[in-house]
């Protein structure tokens, strides 16, 4: 970690603020040991993907919190865009930052030093058996809503009802897994799955947000409102300004303060997160002083902009500090449902056309490196030929994907820099011309006359210098690009119906990626709104690798079956790699106390252990 320091010309990490992410710390294999048939005597503290939890039943805090940092102050951080409800469980609307983080409250909770491993919440215990065929909660008798009634059974069945019914399909996926529910006493509940559960069916419902019945009885989850819904969490909303700003105060005497995996969190007094139209405006709005909080995305923009007055003399500290998670994804992404990206060589000779050594040299400082992987930054990420386990899994299919995904090492076209990429553009020429695309009257064009022309959709007006640049690319080889820029609403409602051509997104990555995968990748998913499956992927063989990285009874197939994964998602081109960096970037105005080690996560992961030393 280095403190007021200059920026060097290393590679970055660019990420929305929200988990995922990795180094390659890879536990022991196997799954916990619980044979019983009903629930009870195999309660245990905490539950882990693969192997162990780190933290045994005694454990008394996170490595990563300080349970005597001091109380009080002030976090406030931006975010580009609006919001017009603070309902974040169904599809619409645009819900405001921090409502389900912090003012609702979960079953379990993640640890940030560990790759996926959750240790009580609202459920003080869990129990799986050995095939994971089921799990059972029993419930902290403490646990309580902000109007003080006690979290029940009734609440955690019907939080799991609501919203396998109503709510976002991650939900609706996740939910349907579960065949039926029991209730072995009056505070424990056990969840039965059918057989499209897998070995993180158990985690999954671990992260379960509690809803209380009773509210949720009177009022519609269903709706998109700006009216304060009742929580269980740490902080309750304060001040709403719709679309503008929305506090939260932190609840005194909080029934979660004695949870272990809870001390040393929550520390600030109240969270307050302002909107801005765009990240240049809230830069602008930092160095003012208007909040005191600001993580950095943009290397080039760290490089360059942050020398300003109160950074020079102390009053604003910019700290680089290194992570262990894997990057993700970020890209820009074909629609393959548009006719005009179905053929695999049309995306090919896209692919082609983007020049990352110009770019990189001309926009962003040079100061990225070529995103190569979904799980860049980590062991998970393919590379060259497979090998081992991963040829074993990805025999199972040669007859169904293309020879080159066993035959030609994994690689993403290069350039030389010069900004001409004229050897590229000529083999995306003919790539096109063997798709049925010519050039006609100026302009590509396929058989019928039709022109190739399409639209790039951003919610950013920080992105289109790349997307462009990208379309001047384009344009030499005869396509017509336009970039349209939207607000948050209108491009949530796009997206969320997919309702676009080409946009730039990023997924995150986990380091025990799971379920996730199908909403990012699931045939069905291509058809299903809402869900993050942007690109249309509808391939047997990536529903099948999903299906063995669920069944991953240890961290060596998982490993195996999520690089096989990532090789067929490369090779089908169903997105335009970007860049990515390694390191998080952190400013901030006075005296943030935290402790000073990086969990696996990174700090940004953390921040809700941080303090400030007023």
């Amino acid at each position: 970690m280095t403190l007021n320091a200059p920026y060097p010309a290393r590679l970055l990490w660019r990420m929305p603020a929200m988990i995922g992410l990795f180094l390659a710390a890879l536990l022991a294999a196997g799954l916990p040991a619980a044979a019983q048939e009903s629930p009870g005597t195999g309660m245990t503290h905490a539950i882990a993907m693969h192997g162990a939890p780190k933290h045994g039943p005694d454990f008394a805090h996170f490595d990563f919190a300080d349970p005597d940092a001091p109380r009080g102050g002030e976090l406030v951080r931006h975010v580009t865009g609006a919001f017009d409800s603070l309902n974040p469980f169904i599809v619409t609307g645009s819900t405001a930052a921090g409502v389900r983080s912090h003012h609702f409250a979960s079953l379990m909770f993640r640890s940030w030093d560990e790759p996926f491993t959750l240790y009580g919440y609202v459920a003080e215990a869990i129990e799986v058996p050995e095939d994971r065929s089921w799990v059972a909660f029993r419930l902290n008798p403490d646990a309580r809503f902000h109007d003080g009634t006690p979290i029940t059974v009734d609440d955690v069945v019907f939080s799991m009802e609501t919203l396998r019914e109503k709510g976002l399909p991650g939900f609706r996926n996740n939910y349907g897994r579960i065949d039926r529910v029991e209730r072995p006493d009056g505070q424990t509940v056990k969840f039965v799955f059918n057989d499209e559960a897998d070995a993180e069916t158990p985690l999954i419902i671990g992260l379960m947000p509690i809803l209380s019945k009773a509210w949720y009885t009177a009022h519609s989850i269903e709706d998109a409102s700006l009216e304060v819904p009742l929580g269980a969490g740490p902080y309750r909303i304060d001040e709403v300004d719709p679309g503008r700003l929305i506090t939260y105060e932190r609840v005194e005497g909080w029934w979660g303060d004695e949870v272990p995996a809870l001390a040393g969190h929550f520390n600030f007094d109240a969270l307050r997160f302002i909107y801005f139209r765009d990240n240049s405006v809230a830069l602008e709005a930092f160095k003012a002083g208007e909040y005191n909080y600001r993580l950095e995305f943009d290397g080039d923009r760290w490089a360059s902009n942050y020398d300003f007055p109160a950074s020079r003399d102390g009053r604003v500290t910019l700290m680089e500090t290194t992570h262990g998670r894997t990057g993700g994804m970020r890209a820009f992404v074909f629609n393959t449902r548009n006719p005009l990206f179905a053929d695999p060589k049309v995306r090919e000779a896209l692919l082609l056309a983007f020049d990352f050594e110009w770019i990189n040299k001309t926009l962003l400082g040079g100061v990225y490196t070529r995103n190569t992987s979904f799980f860049v930054n980590s062991g998970l990420a393919a590379t060259g030929l497979p090998e081992g386990l991963e040829l074993e899994i990805l025999e199972a299919h040669r007859g169904q994907l293309p020879e080159a995904v066993f035959e030609t090492p994994l690689a993403l076209p290069g350039t030389d820099g010069s900004g001409n990429n004229r050897a590229n553009l000529r083999a995306a020429t003919a790539l096109l011309r063997e798709a049925g695309w010519t050039i006609q009257d100026g302009s590509l064009r396929n058989a019928a006359g039709e022109p190739f022309s399409f639209e790039i959709l951003l919610s950013s007006a920080s992105s289109e210098p790349l997307a462009l640049t990208y379309a001047d690319a384009l344009e030499r080889l005869g396509i017509a690009v336009e970039v349209r820029t939207v607000d948050s609403a209108q491009y949530a409602e796009r997206t969320d119906g997919f309702d676009f051509d080409m946009i730039l997104h990023r997924w995150l990555a986990s380091l025990s990626p799971g379920t996730e995968q199908n909403l990012y990748w699931g045939s069905k998913e291509a058809e299903t709104d809402g869900t993050r499956n942007y690109a249309g992927v509808r391939d047997p063989v990536v529903d099948a690798l999903i299906d063995r990285i669920e069944d991953a009874a240890d961290r060596e197939t998982l490993v195996a079956a999520v690089r096989a994964l990532d090789r067929v998602l490369l090779n089908g081109r169903y997105v335009i790699p970007l860049y990515t960096l390694s390191l998080d970037f952190i400013a901030y105005w006075g005296d943030f106390g935290f402790v000073p080690e990086p969990p696996l996560y990174g700090h940004i992961a953390t921040v809700d252990a941080w303090w400030l030393n007023e």
